[in-house]
């Protein structure tokens, strides 16, 4: 019987039709790239120091209220303690220190409010900037978990939409916050929605696009314009420094892919899946029209009918994969938990890089949007590289080349402090372009009767690494070379840590769990006459507890 590719082929590979779906669904991803790093501006902490109500007409100087603190081997005026006041003594001041307890005062400088400024999210109270960002994960982690069900059940089209509209919404909502907890419950619903909606386009786009187009659109396209959107963010916020009306602006723009429901199509191949074979032959019929092409006169074959009719019920009905099985042989155990760390640190060196723009030498706002260029171009070297280099040397050697870069910073004299913001982003160069490579390896790595168990699996500890990360950006608020120390080490040692996995380049998928390749450290080469058919009775009834497990590496 002929797979949907082979049904299709007659609209060709790159069409209008085609065109359309490309663009249409990469521009949809904008906002996901403004709003996931919107907090590097939202949540910034300006330089504050305690209230002093005594001061104004007292001839009192700041010299003699406030103890000093040195940061970053500066010395600035303590932001949490000042020295006590007393009417009665000489100088008016006691040698003793006491916390700020008629509050802050914040510098106006560089922004009119933060959701800092807004709730004092300082001192005793700092941990709920960074953990405002870890809730916006949490919720990324919980979208990721349950947006394949939920895609799978009602359709791309329904959940691509509706998950932009709650991230819409939602920030909306978020503007009029009266409360830090009211906007950090709000916060999670947008993570939510902003990953389902990315998860959505992603599928959608893969499943109407031909072969030839789905690694061009994985990179240059939903990638790409994901970056777009984060490049537009530090224009907004140059000229908008009030968070309210920032989250406002930002926004709103949600609200203009509304008429895009009227272009976008349902997937076919998920109409085939549900049984709604005529809803999918439109579809089709209308692609063949946009694209100058006459369609057979009967695209699908009773037989097809059939067979796609019955093939969700027979999924359903035989598969029963789990995620231990993930774990049942030595060698998927290898590949599974090496892309598990892999992924996670990846993530954390991703968004530890990005949210700590704020803490690098120079304007916030240059180095965002040096940031958000500097992704693109990774995203564009990560296509190159996947056509022409092996896999295990794509996704080490911009770790490698990534995590070095970054351990150089704590070498940089202080007075070419414009070097180390180079290298940070160099380094976060590095590390972009292997997220958008690991990807592409963990599909072709996992075997595909657990495929997408496996890179939802590895989607899951990426999700950890980024709830993990707003703290390592949040270090560099007290010292700015720890987070590179810290990233640049990680991210090394995972980069030596992927060149053990098997190398997939050229090589046929794996389609059962006993045809996943040892490691690469490892001599021992499976048998192909040991992949017994009996595996997918015997692995899923939890039988083989070691009988097939003789293609085991190290």
């Amino acid at each position: 019987m002929r797979d949907y590719d082979e049904i299709t082929s007659f609209l060709g590979e790159w069409g209008p039709f085609q065109r359309t779906i490309f663009f249409l669904l990469s521009i949809s991803t904008i906002p996901n790239g403004y709003v996931g790093m919107s907090m590097v501006f939202l949540a910034d902490i300006p330089p504050h120091r305690c209230k002093l109500p005594y001061l104004n007409g007292t001839g009192v100087y700041l010299n003699q209220s406030l103890p000093t603190q040195v940061v970053n081997g500066e010395i600035i005026y303590s932001r949490c303690s000042r020295y006590k006041w007393v009417n009665t003594s000489r100088t008016g001041f006691l040698n003793d220190t006491e916390s700020c307890l008629d509050g802050w005062e914040y510098s106006t400088e560089r922004y009119t409010s933060t959701i800092v400024t807004e709730w004092n999210l300082v001192c005793e109270e700092d941990w709920k900037a960074p953990f405002s960002s870890s809730i916006f994960f949490a919720g990324v982690l919980t979208g990721s978990l349950i947006s394949g069900q939920v895609s799978d059940r009602y359709g791309r089209k329904v959940v691509l939409f509706f998950t932009m509209a709650l991230q819409t919404v939602f920030s909306l909502i978020q503007v009029f916050s009266n409360s830090w907890e009211m906007f950090c419950v709000l916060y999670f619903v947008v993570g939510l929605g902003q990953i389902s909606n990315y998860v959505a386009a992603f599928v959608l786009g893969s499943e109407l696009l031909g072969k030839s187009s789905r690694i061009a659109y994985s990179t240059l396209g939903v990638c790409v314009f994901y970056a777009l959107g984060y490049i537009i963010l530090p224009l907004f916020a140059y000229f908008i420094r009030s968070w309210r009306m920032l989250l406002f602006v930002i926004s709103i723009p949600g609200l203009f892919y509304v008429p895009l429901w009227w272009f976008i199509p349902e997937s076919p191949r998920w109409l085939l899946s549900q049984g709604r074979v005529e809803e999918a032959e439109a579809i089709i019929r209308a692609a063949a029209k946009k694209n100058g092409v006459t369609p057979p006169e009967n695209i699908f074959k009773g037989e097809e009918i059939i067979a796609f009719m019955q093939l969700t019920s027979k999924v359903k009905s035989q598969h029963s994969y789990t995620y231990i099985d993930l774990i049942r042989t030595t060698n998927i155990r290898n590949v599974s938990i090496i892309n598990f760390i892999v992924w996670m640190i990846i993530t954390i060196g991703y968004f530890g890089l990005s949210l700590n723009t704020p803490n690098m030498i120079g304007d916030p706002y240059v180095n965002c949007f040096i940031s958000a260029a500097t992704e693109i171009a990774a995203y564009i070297s990560a296509w190159a590289i996947l056509k022409y280099t092996p896999r295990r040397i794509a996704l080490s050697f911009p770790l490698l080349l990534g995590g070095a870069v970054l351990l150089l910073i704590q070498l940089v004299p202080s007075n070419l402090q414009i070097l180390s913001t180079v290298l940070a982003m160099a380094g976060k160069f590095g590390i972009t372009a292997a997220f958008s490579i690991v990807y592409v390896f963990a599909a072709e790595l996992f075997p595909t009767v657990v495929r997408n168990m496996g890179v939802g699996a590895c989607s899951m500890a990426s999700r950890i690494g980024s709830v993990l990360s707003p703290y390592i950006a949040f270090i560099g608020t007290y010292n700015k070379i720890l987070p590179y120390i810290l990233m640049g080490s990680i991210t090394v040692v995972v980069g030596l840590l992927s060149l053990l996995l098997p190398e997939t380049q050229g090589q046929p998928l794996p389609e059962k769990i006993s045809q996943v390749p040892p490691l690469h450290c490892c001599c021992n080469r499976r048998d192909p006459t040991l992949e017994i058919d009996l595996e997918d009775v015997s692995i899923r009834n939890g039988k083989n507890s070691g009988q097939h497990n003789s293609s085991q590496g190290c």
